[in-house]
């Protein structure tokens, strides 16, 4: 009798503990006031992410915040695809593009702190086919242009904050890039992320390296870079050293089979405006072709969720539920100007206002004041729509995911971010 007392002492006593271990393990909710943010104020969010959805602007998106460590806002808008009456859900599995560039960033970083190289070191000591760069020089009247030698070699510095002179092939590079056959890494690419960056070492640069910031491919320069410091496949050392640890178990560079169904809809912005979805071939060709080449500069896919446990990782200084990924020193190393007071060019002042000013490692910052965000918040977003910040001084993380291919509405962005902030009232 007393034996099996004790045991259903036991059992309840399990039954207690682990919905409380369990919920331990992922970012606990809150309630808005919990956190100093008004319930009420949030709810403005609902009708104008939705009023997107009714214009048909977008067939569906994603939004999250969290402060002090706790999501206060979760919400999905409308559907997966136009038509179908299948509703977004948290659980949707979005391709994030440029928001893999961070999470490279941080693979770098852990070697770092390791001991396996410094910034300073010039990427052809790795990689000898980046040892004699070329620059592309226009002549005076603009007409023609001439190769020169590049004053100064690439370094890991100049390829992680994009100042490098690799771009993404736009302009005068533009003719280099397509008959060498580079690959942006958002299509479906044969052969390994190797075999480009060696083709990418052969074109000429945009600029001296350190002189400007051009976006570009850097970030794939160095996944290439990481897979032979670390002797891993880029995919090998994000699962094992980053997604494991932090359990981000929805963020692949290729979705299992059994999780493709998951995978968002994606829509491509057309010359009159409107949307046109993406082709199940093309779909097909992506995610059931070869699944070989490791893009650091786009490929991944992820969820809502799994990118605010990296982010939240981020914010608290490199560690998250008592796993360390990095040094809170390196954290911040990262999340400063790290391109020694060169601004981020863009084409307009929305895309500034949505990315920053300045550059770290993965993100943009923002370095002026003006913006409804504090200085020194920092983050990026994706090219088909995606988007999320981290504001440290308001312990804030705003997270929104949708899935446009193309110039999405970026009004869109900004609108989000001041519903998020107009509702503190701490």
């Amino acid at each position: 009798m007393k034996k099996s007392y004790y045991i259903t002492v036991c059992q309840m006593l399990i039954l207690l503990i682990l919905p409380r271990f369990s919920i331990a393990q992922g970012l606990l909710s809150a309630t808005p006031e919990q956190v100093g943010m008004s319930s009420a104020r949030l709810a403005r969010i609902t009708p104008v992410m939705q009023k997107y959805v009714d214009s048909h602007r977008i067939p569906g998106c994603v939004t999250l915040i969290a402060r002090h460590g706790k999501i206060v806002h979760m919400e999905s808008y409308g559907q997966t695809a136009f038509g179908t009456g299948e509703p977004m859900t948290e659980n949707i599995i979005f391709r994030i593009a440029s928001m893999t560039k961070p999470i490279t960033a941080v693979a770098a970083m852990m070697l770092y702190e390791e001991g396996c190289f410094l910034l300073s070191d010039p990427i052809g000591k790795y990689i000898k086919e980046f040892s004699n760069m070329q620059v592309i020089k226009s002549s005076n009247n603009g007409d023609s242009f001439e190769l020169v030698p590049a004053q100064g070699e690439i370094t890991i510095r100049h390829l992680l904050n994009h100042t490098s002179g690799i771009t993404y092939g736009s302009g005068k590079l533009s003719e280099f890039y397509t008959n060498a056959g580079v690959s942006s890494g958002l299509q479906s690419t044969d052969g390994m992320i190797g075999d480009m960056v060696k083709k990418l070492a052969g074109l000429p640069l945009q600029h001296n390296p350190g002189e400007e910031w051009s976006y570009g491919l850097s970030n794939d320069v160095i996944g290439y870079f990481i897979e032979i410091v670390s002797g891993m496949t880029l995919d090998e050392f994000f699962r094992e050293r980053i997604f494991k640890p932090l359990r981000m178990n929805d963020t692949y560079f290729f979705p299992p089979d059994e999780k493709l169904s998951r995978l968002a809809t994606y829509y491509i912005k057309n010359k009159n405006g409107g949307l046109d979805r993406q082709s199940q071939e093309s779909v097909d060709a992506m995610y059931t072709g070869p699944h070989t080449y490791f893009s650091g500069g786009g490929g991944l896919c992820s969820t809502v969720k799994d990118y605010a446990r990296f982010s939240q990782m981020l914010l608290n200084g490199g560690e998250l539920d008592g796993v360390r990924i990095l040094s809170r020193k390196t954290v911040e190393l990262m999340t400063h100007d790290t391109t020694g007071g060169i601004d981020i060019l863009r084409e307009s002042d929305d895309t500034r206002a949505t990315h920053g000013d300045r550059y770290g490692f993965g993100v943009g910052i923002r370095f002026y004041p003006g913006d409804i965000e504090s200085v020194g918040t920092f983050g990026w977003g994706g090219a088909y729509h995606t988007l999320f910040w981290i504001d440290p001084k308001e312990e804030l993380i705003g997270i929104f995911m949708s899935q446009i291919r193309g110039e999405g509405d970026k009004s869109q962005h900004r609108k989000f971010r001041i519903l998020t902030y107009q509702a503190i009232i701490d």
